[in-house]
């Protein structure tokens, strides 16, 4: 890994209340070309992949819709890996697809044509492989990030899932620690109280009732988190990272619509008081953007 004293010493400060972009993430990743260790882009790109998920399941249901240009792998691409995998061929060898995605499409043909009876979503399927190759990366800060961003989603559902009276072992995502946890803990605090120092702060931001806030607090926990963890990182790929998480924040922030998010969240929590699954997929699907 190199060190980049003068790319981050000529990066703008930003804030999580910044009203401007000073650049999407998308100019930001322009702006590393070049400029990063081979090893290091490479983790510049698996932050990236969220969004070839995004565009896969959504080819899936809609194969003419255009992808999200912030993916870089292409239609074809999954086309190709999928075709072989059907027909028992070799995949073509392809190095910008990492191989959850085989093994997605794997479950994928080995539940074809039982979608009706499938009980998880093929969204939160392709998240738990796509968290647990993150995980396991060998940069430990990265691989903290995304357990941070795991334990975060799952335990604000467990939460949600209490408060609705909802069962909520099948709306968990992945299988670490935490995640097992919740699943089979009835304890008010899962059984995370000695493990989970940031989970009496979660349990404050759940009772949050105006949920734009909510969500503004929940990102002001990750800011922190991104802060300690690069202090003594100033000029490491770590701090690079964390600058374009912080930028996403930003991001989504500044091109929120809030009258139109308020609605739709309040939306969303008024059908789970009456038990609705799918919104509250399309809740946890809120939380993990």
């Amino acid at each position: 890994m190199g060190k980049y004293y003068c790319l981050i010493a000529g990066l703008p400060n930003i804030a999580l209340d910044d009203s401007k972009l000073t650049y999407s993430i998308s100019e930001f990743r322009q702006e590393l070309d070049g400029i990063l260790t081979k090893a290091d882009k490479k983790l510049i790109d698996l932050f990236f992949l969220k969004f070839d998920n995004k565009n896969l399941i959504a080819h899936v249901k809609q194969p003419d819709r255009d992808p999200d240009p912030r993916g870089h792998i292409t239609y074809d691409e999954f086309n190709a890996l999928y075709k072989a995998l059907k027909e028992e061929e070799k995949p073509p060898k392809n190095d910008r697809i990492p191989p959850y995605f085989k093994d997605f499409f794997k479950l994928y043909l080995e539940n074809e044509g039982k979608e009706n009876k499938q009980e998880i979503p093929w969204e939160d399927r392709l998240a738990t492989l796509y968290y647990a190759y993150a995980m396991k990366n060998p940069n430990k800060f990265v691989g903290d990030w995304f357990s941070l961003n795991l334990n975060i989603n799952n335990m604000l559902t467990a939460i949600t899932c209490r408060k609705h009276g909802l069962d909520k072992a099948g709306y968990i995502v992945g299988d670490n620690e935490v995640a097992q946890a919740l699943r089979t803990s009835n304890a008010r605090d899962f059984g995370l109280g000695d493990t989970v120092d940031y989970l009496p702060d979660l349990g404050r931001i759940a009772e949050e009732t105006d949920l734009m806030a909510r969500e503004k607090k929940v990102d002001l926990l990750k800011w922190e988190w991104l802060e300690e963890h690069t202090f003594f990182k100033p000029f490491d790929i770590e701090s690079i990272f964390a600058y374009l998480l912080k930028l996403e924040m930003i991001e989504r922030w500044v091109t929120l619509d809030k009258v139109t998010g308020e609605k739709t969240f309040r939306e969303i929590v008024g059908a789970m008081k009456k038990g609705s699954r799918i919104t509250l997929n399309e809740f946890k699907a809120k939380l993990k953007k």
